[in-house]
């Protein structure tokens, strides 16, 4: 530790909450090796620095005089996709965080190097060669959906991108075990606007001097053993960041005593949880299936309808007069829960997801099967691997969400036991756990990063 004194690691979040979540996990895996860090952060969704007192932030803003406000963010705008914001965002903060990032390497620590998320692509490469940095990037999404992501222009010249709806079925011959369906593509105005930020993002990876993972070998050996073949740069997959023990202290995490109570009252592995991350949002049609279909389940439900998930509504409006009366104890809606309590609460049974990365190593590290219900981008490829290749998850596509069709798979889902689907969880829990124990693999990779960081200032 002592050898680390001194030593400061610099750190680029992308301001979405599935982004920025893993890389304040990370800083806290840092912390806890010794290193003091310091969190360059847009305007955007800006954190509160009371929660992570260990911590230096330093707000990053494009502004100038004369200039007008920041681009909106993405909760306050409804005309931008998620494509386009992300263009925004990185036209606008390139040249600020070169400025930035310059003034915070002046200081009297020295700086081992730099860490910034994947998506930034190529824009922090210059900047960290312009004050002597070098540049690792941390990938918050899993080795399976990078794969797939490093293949978009053989994929393009093949055509998969304009293959009619009728073959979406099709397989992905390059990329088993996805089918066309499963390519990570996003709905937007501007797909020629995607395939860029994606070329940038593998290529930003490419040339940097490390790749950190929030996964672990057990789960995605295959994936990372033929990516490495073909980057030839450092990986370390230390993951599931979570499961360090060592990130915010206890004081600081937001409490969910309600719901942890709710729980409590519950028989063990009763309830489905249900959560579709921060970022998709769904019509009012979509909701009341949703409803109706957990209702008509008979399963007691806990579900997670943050404001602005229902298009054009405040928060509950859509539900009709009496439905939670006539829900009763059964059910328990909420603006926000816990996701690592919940997941870890013995009454949870089954998690619906809409299969963010986080998401989806948090139920697996939990021995919690999932009901896959993805939205866009890594989501796709994530389902067809929970589903498929670790057989831990039942897939209900937004196609077929009507109450009929939900009621169905919340019950079978509910009844894992015969097909093995509880027993394959437990024990990719049992191997996450032992990754990070002593000599495991994510540990291991742990101390060589420490090692590799330690490196560039030598």
């Amino acid at each position: 530790m002592e050898e680390r004194k001194g030593r400061r690691i610099i750190m680029f979040p992308v301001p979405f909450p599935g982004h920025f979540n893993p890389m304040i996990q990370l800083a806290g895996i840092f912390h806890h090796r010794g290193f003091s860090v310091s969190i360059l952060h847009t305007s955007h969704n800006f954190p509160d620095p009371s929660r992570h007192p260990h911590f230096t932030f330093r707000a990053i803003s494009h502004k100038k005089e004369g200039e007008g406000e920041d681009p909106p963010s993405r909760s306050e705008t409804s005309g931008l996709d998620l494509v386009s914001f992300i263009r925004v965002l990185k036209q606008k903060y390139a040249e600020p965080f070169r400025e930035t990032l310059a003034a915070e390497v002046g200081g009297g620590e020295t700086v081992c190097c730099l860490v910034s998320d994947a998506i930034w692509g190529r824009s922090t490469e210059d900047a960290a060669k312009e004050v002597g940095l070098r540049r690792v990037v941390l990938r918050t999404g899993g080795a399976a959906s990078f794969r797939a992501f490093a293949a978009f222009p053989l994929l393009r010249d093949k055509g998969y991108f304009s293959i009619l709806d009728s073959r979406l079925d099709d397989p992905v011959i390059e990329l088993p075990p996805l089918k066309v369906k499963d390519l990570p593509v996003i709905e937007t105005n501007d797909p020629d606007e995607l395939y860029r930020i994606i070329t940038d993002m593998v290529e930003g990876v490419k040339s940097s001097s490390g790749v950190i993972w929030n996964t672990f070998e057990d789960l995605e050996r295959d994936q990372l053993i033929d990516m490495s073949s073909n980057f030839h740069v450092p990986f370390f997959p230390i993951g599931p960041f979570h499961k360090h023990n060592n990130d915010l202290p206890p004081k600081t995490k937001k409490k969910d005593n309600e719901t942890i109570n709710w729980l409590d009252k519950q028989e063990p592995k009763s309830v489905v949880y249900a959560s579709f991350g921060s970022l998709a949002d769904v019509e009012e049609k979509e909701f009341l299936e949703i409803a109706w279909g957990l209702r008509n389940s008979k399963q007691s439900f806990l579900w997670v309808v943050r404001p602005g998930l229902v298009r054009g509504t405040e928060w509950l409006d859509s539900l009709p007069c009496g439905f939670m009366e006539n829900v009763g104890d059964k059910g328990k809606i909420v603006k926000w829960a816990n996701q690592l309590d919940v997941l870890a609460h013995p009454a949870v049974g089954v998690f619906w997801t809409h299969c963010g990365w986080n998401s989806t190593v948090e139920s697996i590290c939990e021995g919690v099967p999932m009901i896959c219900t993805p939205c866009f981008t890594d989501q796709l490829v994530n389902a067809r691997y929970i589903a498929d290749v670790w057989r831990v998850g039942k897939v209900l596509e937004r196609s077929m969400m009507n109450k009929g069709e939900i009621e169905k798979v919340v019950k079978s889902a509910m009844i894992v036991e015969g097909d093995g689907m509880r027993d394959r969880c437990l024990a990719f829990k049992e191997m996450a756990d032992k990754s990070l124990g002593k000599n495991g693999s994510s540990s291991n990779y742990l101390d060589k990063l420490v090692r590799h960081a330690l490196s560039f200032d030598s």
